[in-house]
């Protein structure tokens, strides 16, 4: 697979002079407990970063839940982290790729492909009997210069200006009573953006929680067409970014993420809401 590897590739390039393998752990609603899950034990050499702290803007009026940070802020921080441009990054959680993705779109998104994301997370790889560490680790800053693609961005005003346009395809990656609006726990509005197909994002995992192959992916999303431009979204950003990868590991090229999603488009009063299937 492009952007996956295993527990036995990692474990055989542990001792790589510019590997950087990151914990992404993170539970919504517990700010904290991702940090506190690291620091009782992760991957050898492991640098902790934070999906709120690290990888978002503080909350405004708009731009969702989880806004993205302004691209000199995020290389600024990776480069806290130990990431350069010449690092080879392995991203983990133990929220099934959620997080991980997160930053695997991040660093992608900079214009660095060095990336990937751990196969089956922090919990497989230490009931495979790896070896896992409660040392922090040390302090190693860098340098990291970004290149953004930004095209891989879209904003609101775009989606809106798109809405019901052919040659864009929307897809909502919450599950399908939040796609529907049947249930809403965590926005303040229930429903999807008028047009949305929904591919729930834990539809690329199988039965052991692991990715699922590239052809298996690829049954996913057989009825999004291939030669068609594809705006990905979620409630805020995040839960999206697995779909964007694995988009991209069943070869689709013209994948985009919308990163205010759900939070973002419900935040403006006059943005349309549907709900229902399509």
């Amino acid at each position: 697979m492009k952007h996956v590897v295993t527990n036995e590739w990692l474990l055989a390039h542990l001792s790589e002079a510019n590997l950087i393998i990151a914990d992404t752990r993170f539970a919504l609603g517990q700010p904290e407990a991702g940090r506190l899950a690291y620091e009782e034990g992760h991957i050898p050499g492991a640098v902790y970063l934070d999906l709120e702290k690290d990888l978002s803007a503080p909350i405004e009026a708009h731009g969702g839940r989880h806004p993205l940070p302004a691209v000199d802020v995020l290389a600024e921080r990776l480069g806290r982290a130990g990431i350069t441009n010449n690092s080879r990054v392995v991203v983990y959680d133990d929220q099934g790729g959620a997080m991980a993705s997160r930053l695997w779109w991040v660093l992608q998104y900079l214009g660095h492909d060095e990336v990937y994301v751990l196969e089956r997370g922090f919990s497989a790889w230490k009931q495979a009997g790896n070896p896992v560490d409660a040392e922090p680790k040390a302090s190693a800053s860098g340098v990291f210069v970004p290149n953004p693609r930004k095209h891989w961005l879209v904003s609101m005003e775009e989606v809106r200006a798109k809405l019901g346009a052919a040659g864009t395809v929307l897809i909502d990656s919450r599950e399908a009573p939040r796609y529907r609006g049947e249930s809403e726990s965590i926005d303040k509005a229930a429903g999807h953006i008028p047009g949305a197909i929904n591919k729930f994002w834990k539809d690329l995992l199988d039965e052991q929680g692991q990715i699922k192959s590239a052809a298996e992916i690829a049954k996913n999303f057989a009825d999004v067409p291939r030669d068609q431009e594809i705006i990905v979204y979620c409630g805020s950003g995040v839960t999206a970014t697995p779909n964007v990868l694995g988009l991209s590991e069943a070869g689709f090229e013209q994948v985009r993420l919308y990163a205010g999603s759900w939070s973002d488009w419900i935040s403006y009063a006059e943005n349309p809401i549907a709900r229902g299937e399509e």
